[in-house]
């Protein structure tokens, strides 16, 4: 039995009025969200979803959220998380290229995704014509049940999209085995049980705020404490509230929670490990984390979508000592640093990350093309840059070819320098991250125009905004007479990072 609904079906056998899942005020037992899963799992069946199908989840974090993946891997069907800062315009490329059935979303985002092409949309909360309420469907089919589907190893558990180097999202295929072997890593790693509580304050659609460890808490028989959206100051109440025992922090959340002022006389003591990653980590900026979570292990990390996150952690003895390193692979998952040729280099040599093992994602969704360039040999190719020490500690010393990291969120540059090229004005562009001190990145666009164009750089931004993300827009367009390029032809991106910011 590989299907991760029957995690929920033995947690209601071992402990019913355990309260697993809390937001605000509301309390949820292993036995009501074993009800309300039962319900929604035969509403969606009713609705003619089943094994193999895809249904969308557009929505802040909610219980709901929980529940209705449950539901859907109850039937054998998938979830797809939509990122809810993403543009009309990449959700409807995202459910086109999924071929979702269904989309579930809140009245927040029920106007700009009504002409999605998707047969089904529910709607939490309310009701208005054109849509299914979630409330009503799950009423509807109360106190009924619906076993737990047993689906392979390889069956599909979710589908999530990732900006990663190209000019449009991928989907990432996870599997029910992926997640199993996710789960057990981390209930290794962590010493999970049904003592733990995470904390989620990070975004559902999100591997950091779905798995780090969020879903193998449950898994354990743990529990969780979602807060709708991140906001410093409620991180802060909830962990002196609801005493969790772990919580996933990107590096602008920590970062958030360092600079409230009364931060170190706050009661963080519940607080047992912190996981962290996403950008290296300086020992003043450890020993400051320490100050505010005494009790806490922080656990740098490194994980990708494709390996649903939790790849690497350094351990708490290390936190000092190897400050930098992102520690060592979870249990089931090998980690080598490899050459252009695929070998493997020697020790605290740079090259490429290569993960491989049971965590690690079967290939990307109606792409081919793009899976065999990554799963090669066995190995996935993450095209990050890293080094191994000579105890086995993985360093990331360069990210993704043309990443930008800003607050948590990545962003392919080629998806940018799509759109600038769709301007009619602009001739070339190219998108560099830019540090800031506050999203740690954000674009920044260098355009060469045609000849007698006029565009101006607000309007320039203000076609982007039209057709990207806020957070993808560029924060500075820079416009050039050409592009440094190679004799090959290819743009020299390190020449524009180094190029002074315009003030």
């Amino acid at each position: 039995m590989y299907n991760f609904a029957g995690v929920l079906d033995h947690n209601l056998g071992r402990d019913p009025d355990k309260i697993v899942l809390s937001h605000g005020d509301r309390r949820v037992s292993n036995r009501e969200l074993s009800a309300r899963v039962g319900a929604l799992a035969a509403g969606f069946r009713e609705l003619g979803i089943g094994r193999g199908d895809i249904v969308a989840l557009l929505l802040y974090n909610h219980v709901e959220f929980v529940e209705t993946l449950f539901a859907l891997n109850r039937i054998g069907a998938a979830f797809l998380p939509l990122n809810y800062r993403l543009s009309p315009a990449e959700w409807e490329f995202i459910l086109d290229h999924a071929g979702a059935a269904a989309l579930l979303t809140e009245p927040e985002f029920a106007d700009a995704v009504a002409t999605m092409p998707v047969r089904h949309k529910l709607l939490l909360g309310s009701t208005r014509d054109g849509w299914l309420s979630y409330d009503e469907l799950l009423s509807r089919h109360a106190g009924e049940t619906v076993a737990v589907e047993d689906v392979g190893p390889d069956d599909l558990q979710r589908l999530m999209y990732t900006s990663g180097t190209t000019s449009r999202p991928k989907g990432v295929r996870i599997s029910h085995a992926n997640l199993l072997y996710k789960n057990l890593g981390h209930l290794v790693e962590f010493g999970l049980t049904a003592a733990d509580t995470t904390l989620v304050c990070g975004p559902l659609y999100h591997v950091g705020g779905l798995d780090l460890p969020g879903l193998g808490t449950l898994h354990a028989g743990g529990a969780l404490v979602l807060l709708r959206k991140f906001d410093a100051r409620e991180v802060v109440d909830a962990i002196e509230r609801e005493r969790p025992t772990n919580v996933w922090l990107a590096p602008s959340m920590m970062n958030a929670l360092l600079q409230l002022p009364d931060i170190r006389e706050r009661d963080t003591s519940s607080i047992r490990f912190i996981i962290g990653g996403g950008e290296k980590m300086p020992v003043p900026l450890v020993e400051r984390i320490r100050a505010a979570f005494p009790s806490a292990w922080f656990a740098d990390a490194y994980g990708l979508t494709e390996t649903v996150s939790g790849d690497t952690f350094n351990d708490a003895g290390h936190m000092l000592s190897k400050v930098g390193s992102v520690g060592r692979p979870v249990v089931h998952l090998r980690v080598r640093i490899v050459d252009e040729q695929g070998a493997e280099v020697p020790v605290g040599e740079l090259g490429e990350i290569a993960l491989s093992g049971p965590k690690v994602f079967g290939g990307y969704w109606r792409d081919p093309e793009a899976t065999a360039k990554a799963l090669r040999d066995g190995w996935f190719h993450t095209g990050d840059i890293g080094r191994v020490d000579e105890d086995g500690y993985l360093y990331v010393e360069d990210r993704k070819k043309d990443m930008i990291v800003s607050g948590g969120e990545n962003i392919a540059t080629p998806e940018v320098e799509r759109v600038l090229y769709e301007h009619s004005d602009v001739v070339e562009a190219a998108v560099v991250g830019r540090p800031h001190e506050r999203w740690g990145e954000v674009p920044q666009a260098f355009v060469v125009l045609r000849p007698g164009a006029t565009v101006t750089a607000g309007e320039l931004a203000g076609f982007c905004r039209e057709r990207l993300a806020k957070f993808k827009v560029p924060a500075e367009i820079r416009f050039l007479n050409q592009l440094p390029r190679t004799p090959s032809g290819k743009v020299l991106k390190r020449e524009l990072r180094t190029s002074p910011v315009v003030a």
